[in-house]
């Protein structure tokens, strides 16, 4: 008989937690405490020590998070950001409202923007390299500076997926002007909803930043700018303070989840798997998702449907650039033949060593037939 894996178990992290999820909307409901409270400046506090940053910002969503970012920076109409095509469309909307213009660019072997293919984009419109940190692993940051300095280009990030996640000691989300983060349910820390912070160093993009998340409003009621009605519900940041306390161990998990895919699933020559948790010394990977490139991949994710595992082609299959409807027209030959062998596994909480290796023989059944 199959066993069930889920891809994710949304129930799951209220089921475990039920007694805290309780007790906290009750604590904030008693003192009708909803909005831009002590429970979200505390948690903002906590996130910026935790990453190592001045600032941070909790907002409605990383969408609104990344979009205020830039505005604060200084993006402006008509000006280019490049991109990685291999990346959630918010990331390219973020910046299409922002009012410039997503330049998508090639993924690399390591699933994250391909530092050649950025140079090979610039124009003189070119104002800012915006990484995406995919998957739970930081991009190759000294790379990407190098180019951003030779062109006097800023540095955004998408830092969504990426919490935790180091470049040489260094958090993901603290390396350029502004970056943003997701507390999206399926998140490593995730929220019962949408929610979102931003981060920054930068003490002017933070005053700008407190502006535009509450309609362009100072402390006093004064409106001095326009601004998006984007603030993290304080009840979403007491939820996500009681679940930050085990933060790391929640990363200890996902990382020996990923070390026994990496153990058992490293000798087939079909699949390409993401780096082990102990490949590299620059690189410390948190595992938002595990993204393996396979050969037959539908005929794959069929197969493991039939057997009861749940597998996700992130984005629908689709790149940003092949949403030519939005008016992009550039050729990106690698990410296309990318795109044909992605598929996410499962890696999550809910999942016992157990399920994991089911996971695994059943991978392996598919290879050997």
């Amino acid at each position: 008989m199959n066993k069930q894996v889920p891809f994710f178990n949304y129930p799951h992290n209220f089921i475990t937690n039920e007694d805290r999820f309780i007790a906290t909307f009750k604590d904030i409901g008693t003192r009708g405490a909803f909005i831009m409270q002590k429970d979200l400046s505390n948690f903002e506090c906590k996130i910026a020590s935790y990453c190592g940053c001045k600032y941070a910002l909790g907002v409605a969503n990383a969408t609104d998070g990344l979009q205020m970012g830039l505005m604060a920076g200084g993006v402006k109409r008509g000006d280019e950001i490049i991109i990685c095509s291999h990346t959630m469309i918010a990331t390219a909307s973020s910046v299409y409202f922002a009012g410039a213009v997503p330049v998508p660019v090639e993924v690399g072997k390591d699933h994250l923007i391909d530092p050649v293919s950025i140079e090979s984009a610039i124009t003189e419109k070119t104002k800012a390299i915006l990484p995406t940190q995919l998957n739970g692993r930081t991009a190759d940051m000294d790379a990407i500076f190098r180019i951003a300095e030779k062109y006097n280009l800023d540095v955004y990030e998408d830092a969504a997926q990426a919490l935790g996640s180091k470049y040489k000691g260094k958090n993901a989300g603290t390396f350029g002007k502004a970056a943003c983060v997701s507390f999206y349910p399926a998140k490593i820390l995730g929220c019962l909803g949408d929610g979102g912070i931003v981060l920054t160093n930068d003490e002017d993009i933070y005053k700008k930043l407190l502006l535009l998340r509450d309609h362009g409003r100072d402390i006093n009621g004064d409106v001095l700018m326009w601004g998006l009605n984007s603030r993290l519900d304080n009840l979403q940041a007491a939820f996500l303070n009681f679940q930050f306390e085990n933060y790391q161990s929640i990363i200890d998990r996902r990382r020996k989840i990923a070390t026994i895919y990496q153990d058992r699933l490293e000798h087939i020559e079909e699949i390409v798997l993401p780096p082990s948790p102990n490949s590299d010394s620059d690189h410390y990977d948190v595992y938002q998702n595990y993204e393996i490139e396979a050969e037959n991949r539908d005929e794959l994710k069929k197969f493991l449907s039939n057997r009861g595992v749940g597998t996700i082609i992130q984005w629908g299959g689709k790149a940003v650039h092949h949403f030519t409807q939005l008016g992009f027209k550039c050729s990106l030959p690698y990410t296309d033949l990318l795109f044909k062998k992605l598929l996410l596994i499962p890696l999550n909480l809910s999942l016992t060593d157990n399920d994991v290796h089911y996971v695994c023989d059943c991978i392996i059944d598919f290879y050997r037939q």
